[in-house]
């Protein structure tokens, strides 16, 4: 099964970039932008929504050890953080990801509104909720797919564009001087 394709992959060393007791942080396999990691829990956690007050300081942990990993590689790239509110793939996991955008495995709406809506929850607003509230704000299935079926609109200056081919010459523009 696809879903599970992450716990292969986590054991892979031409993809690990780090690991510890806690997590192992990976190359995703189909990156959506020129960098994009994931941040896989070792503890056997379906997803976001299965997460609870219990699990702050492994979202903590997970947290931390990417941005000291982005930090100590990337030192003009901005990334974000964030899980997906509605994951495809079992096993919680971080997204770490360049603002970029650029990738041959960024083809569908799907896949860019995914990243550049509030489809991505970000990683410091659910800790901040979990420890606040006790749960995390996840959207409902409507609002992810709301989200999800949005026009293709460029995450540095809100352009709306017809295809994925016009999207991505569009954000070329953004970065051409970048990394």
């Amino acid at each position: 099964m696809w879903t599970l394709g992450l716990l292969k992959t986590i054991k892979d060393p031409k993809y690990i970039v780090y690991s510890d007791t806690k997590i192992v942080m990976i190359r995703d396999m189909y990156p959506k932008a020129k960098f994009h990691f994931l941040v896989v829990s070792k503890e056997e956690i379906v997803g976001i929504g299965n997460v609870s007050m219990k699990h702050i300081s492994l979202l903590e942990h997970m947290q931390q050890k990417a941005t000291a990993y982005v930090e100590k590689n990337f030192s003009n790239v901005n990334f974000k953080y964030g899980y997906h509110a509605k994951p495809s793939m079992h096993r919680l996991h971080l997204h770490v990801i360049s603002d970029d955008m650029e990738s041959e495995f960024l083809k569908t709406k799907k896949h860019w509104n995914s990243f550049t809506t509030g489809f991505l929850l970000n990683s410091s607003d659910v800790i901040q909720q979990l420890k606040t509230l006790g749960k995390i704000k996840i959207p409902s299935s409507t609002e992810c797919e709301k989200m999800l079926s949005k026009d293709l609109t460029c995450h540095q200056c809100n352009t709306t564009l017809s295809n994925m081919p016009k999207l991505k010459q569009h954000i070329r523009t953004h970065n051409y001087t970048r990394y």
